[in-house]
């Protein structure tokens, strides 16, 4: 499994990657030998490594690192959270905004942990349809709030640069737990703070 820490790849998952990717290169007619491509697959191999690197983080782990006992229980909400992911289907970007909210029972975490559980989840071959999912679950799960609320707002380049080609389509997904499920008056009041 690719690895990436600090900057600093696995070098044998680079070399294996880049063996892969130069003959991906081959079957579409390049010279993988010419100046400009000696180097490509070493550097699609980092950048693979990178934007998959999710894999070798752990969400709950991230939110448990800051957590305290607090009792406030009103919303926290983190908008506009930069999102860049990946595809599965067809390895390509999707890049958008996320936001959050929770509403604490008895603990509260670091507001950057909730970016980087985002970016955790992110970070792995995805549909943006999960990855809303996953976001509200490891929130909801390790937190233990009343409720959690995402939605993600993305445009995909599967959809814009090959395909139907619609480059201003942009896809939101939403995934609601606890008082967000329950309560309208709680969800609308969520809704209409992102929309600001």
């Amino acid at each position: 499994m690719a690895y990436i820490k600090d900057d600093r790849y696995d070098e044998n998952v680079t070399a294996e990657i880049a063996v892969h990717y130069r003959e991906i290169l081959r079957l579409l007619g390049e010279d993988v030998e010419r100046e400009g491509l000696v180097k490509t697959p070493e550097r699609v191999a980092k950048a693979l490594q990178f934007i998959t690197k999710g894999y070798q983080e752990d969400g709950a782990e991230i939110l448990r690192s800051a957590m305290f006992n607090e009792e406030y229980e009103q919303m926290v909400l983190v908008r506009d959270i930069e999102l860049y992911s990946t595809c599965e289907h067809h390895v390509m970007p999707f890049i958008g905004k996320c936001h959050v909210a929770y509403i604490p029972h008895g603990r509260i975490t670091g507001l950057s942990k909730i970016a980087r559980v985002v970016e955790t989840f992110a970070r792995r071959l995805q549909v943006q349809e999960r990855l809303t999912v996953q976001i509200r679950d490891c929130i909801q799960e390790t937190l233990d709030p009343l409720g959690v609320a995402v939605v993600i707002e993305a445009s995909h380049t599967c959809m814009t640069l090959r395909g139907v080609q619609k480059a201003n389509a942009v896809t939101t997904t939403s995934a609601f737990s606890g008082v967000f499920l329950k309560d309208e008056r709680t969800r609308n009041e969520f809704l209409n703070l992102i929309r600001q």
